[in-house]
């Protein structure tokens, strides 16, 4: 009790000297002087080094503190009244009280030696966070429909699971192609008859088509005519084996075709069409479209891109593909993909047709369908050939602000139609993108910048382009070589 008493005079003492300091305080009455080179009393005892901190139980008992007894001197200085020593003076039992307070010890945690740490074993997963729809992605449809078909088809009936099947289908076609020629094909489909459907048969039918074997198809189709009522009539089976006979000319023409149509379905009618197309046999499908016309039945629009292209190949068909432009352009609904656009397209530009081409474009984009690539190459190379070169430049620009990436044949385009300009910066830009992008130029390419070169007056770059040819195996053609020889000259 005394300790603390005298610990909380000294606190009191303490904040009084810190609030003013000694230099303005007034001298206390019946106070002795002090000597000033005398040190002053209130100076602390210097405290002990410590050493390093060891467990309770192991320190040795707390000795008190030792202190240097102060000369003569300084005990007289040190003798003042009662009432000034208790203002002013530190008493020994304060000392003591301050001291105790600097020479406890922090309690530590002692280590145990040899003792390995345990790992901390991972939470467990919550079944709310692993199966989180916010955080996983749903698995796709495909997905579950190939893994549902490894698990389900045991539970299908055998029926279900051939009628659909590729390969039992295709395995069907195989056995009748490897039956003797005079056996009949009833022989295999006789003991596959109770598990096949409606529509199962046209793969089959399809499948002798490419072996070669139209006989077999049609013999297939009598079968199922015949002798499997719950097999036809099926549309489907019926324009298969149209379709295989006519691309095998073995289709007989001589009958009515007006009775014909009155009575086929469109898909019979279409599936005749392909196979004309196929086999090369471009009137009788080009009668045969005129006659659906006539009759007002409406075929596909694939079909007529079909006849274009290959009427298209050969020059003497291209009267009949020109007059194909105009039927397909009359038609009020089209449904054109990206690709027989862009093929229609080529055909256009190699029957002079410009015009039918920039329609064909025009109602292209204003379906609502983004060009392609290609199809702005095809359009370009257009107007290249048609030396509109600023309309080919605006639709360059355009398919740059599309941020498009460009294949080898849009930049030998945008090449030559800059070279047709004399733009010898856009040529030499889009030939070194042509590069960065890693491609191999073509002699046509290396063609045209020699000429924008040479247009410029660059003879030493066509030098180098000259060398980058012979390096790359190829060989300069005559015109090429009379051009460089006459700037040449020039200079």
């Amino acid at each position: 009790m005394k300790l603390l008493t005298g610990y909380v005079h000294t606190s009191l003492r303490m904040e009084h000297l810190l609030a003013i300091p000694p230099s303005t305080r007034p001298p206390k009455p019946n106070a002795l002087p002090v000597s000033a080179s005398a040190p002053s009393s209130r100076k602390l005892p210097k405290k002990q080094k410590l050493s390093a901190p060891h467990h309770r139980s192991q320190l040795p008992p707390a000795e008190p503190p030792l202190r240097t007894p102060l000369p003569i001197d300084k005990q007289e200085a040190m003798v003042v009244d009662d009432d000034d020593n208790e203002s002013s003076v530190w008493t020994p039992e304060e000392l003591d009280a301050i001291s105790s307070l600097f020479e406890r010890r922090m309690p530590q945690k002692k280590k145990r030696p040899n003792v390995p740490s345990k790992p901390r074993p991972l939470p467990l997963p919550l079944p709310h966070k692993t199966h989180n729809p916010s955080t996983q992605t749903p698995t796709p449809k495909h997905h579950i429909r190939l893994a549902a078909r490894s698990l389900i088809p045991s539970r299908l009936s055998v029926s279900d699971q051939i009628r659909k099947n590729p390969d039992a289908l295709i395995g069907i076609a195989r056995d009748i192609g490897a039956l003797p020629p005079d056996t009949d094909v009833a022989q295999v489909l006789d003991g596959w008859s109770r598990f096949l459907r409606k529509g199962s048969l046209s793969m089959t039918i399809r499948e002798l088509g490419h072996m070669g074997l139209p006989e077999r198809a049609l013999q297939t189709l009598l079968w199922a005519q015949k002798h499997q009522p719950h097999l036809f009539p099926d549309d489907r089976i019926l324009a298969s084996a149209v379709e295989v006979l006519a691309r095998n000319g073995k289709l007989k023409t001589e009958f009515e075709l007006d009775k014909f149509l009155n009575s086929a379905s469109r898909t019979v009618l279409e599936a005749m069409a392909r196979g004309f197309i196929r086999a090369g046999s471009l009137s009788r499908a080009w009668n045969l479209l005129l006659l659906a016309k006539d009759n007002n039945r409406t075929l596909d629009s694939s079909i007529y891109v079909k006849l274009i292209l290959e009427a298209g190949k050969n020059p003497d068909g291209h009267e009949l593909a020109s007059e194909l432009l105009d039927e397909l352009g009359e038609r009020e609904e089209l449904d054109l993909s990206p690709q027989d656009c862009t093929a229609v397209m080529k055909v256009c530009i190699r029957l002079g047709r410009f015009e039918a081409l920039k329609s064909l474009f025009s109602w292209f984009k204003e379906s609502g369908n983004s060009p392609t690539v290609v199809m702005y190459t095809t359009v370009i190379y257009c107007h290249y050939v048609s030396k509109n070169y600023r309309e080919g430049m605006a639709l360059v620009w355009e398919m740059e602000g599309l941020e498009s990436l460009l294949d080898l044949p849009a930049y030998r385009v945008v090449i030559r139609l800059s070279a047709a300009l004399n733009d010898l910066e856009r040529a030499v830009r889009y030939f070194s993108r042509l590069k960065e992008a890693g491609f191999v130029p073509t002699y046509d390419i290396y063609r045209d910048m020699i000429k924008v070169y040479a247009a410029s007056g660059r003879l030493a770059k066509c030098r180098k382009i000259c060398k980058e040819v012979e390096m790359a195996g190829l060989r300069l053609d005559r015109e090429t070589v009379a051009i460089l020889q006459e700037h040449e000259r020039c200079l």
